[in-house]
């Protein structure tokens, strides 16, 4: 198994838990947002991190969503909204319980289109998304 170049069965991927898909695209997310910032500024280890750290906190997932959800297909709204839609227990005190709710819907969305191999998409998706953002 190549866990770098995944792409499983959409059947299977129903079977997948809204908080699993979740749970890695939070992952796949941060990685992304880890490596634009790399790219595209020159920051020290600290600052990298300050910034990840605001790019990944659920307010901001949440404003970044504003922009992307007109871009989603129909299959693409409804895993996201599964996500958004499933019954975290808690939520962290810096986001209201719609932020996050909502940057669970994005996490979910960034999980499946990663299992399911579809970097295109989520490159595209991720570039609409920090579209305008300066480092």
């Amino acid at each position: 198994m190549d866990y770098f170049h995944i792409i499983e069965d959409k059947q299977d991927l129903l079977k997948v838990s809204n908080l699993g898909l979740a749970y890695l695209g939070d992952a796949v997310y941060e990685v992304m947002v880890r490596s634009w910032l790399v790219l595209h500024g020159r920051l020290t280890p600290g600052k990298l991190h300050q910034s990840a750290l605001a790019y990944v906190a659920a307010p901001r997932q949440a404003a970044m969503m504003e922009k992307l959800y007109p871009l989603l297909t129909e299959e693409e709204d409804r895993v996201y909204k599964r996500g958004r839609n499933a019954n975290p227990h808690s939520h962290p005190k810096g986001a209201t319980r719609q932020e996050y709710q909502i940057a669970t819907g994005l996490e979910a969305l960034f999980g499946w289109l990663y299992l399911n191999g579809a970097n295109d998409r989520l490159n595209t998706l991720f570039e609409a998304m920090l579209a305008g953002e300066e480092v």
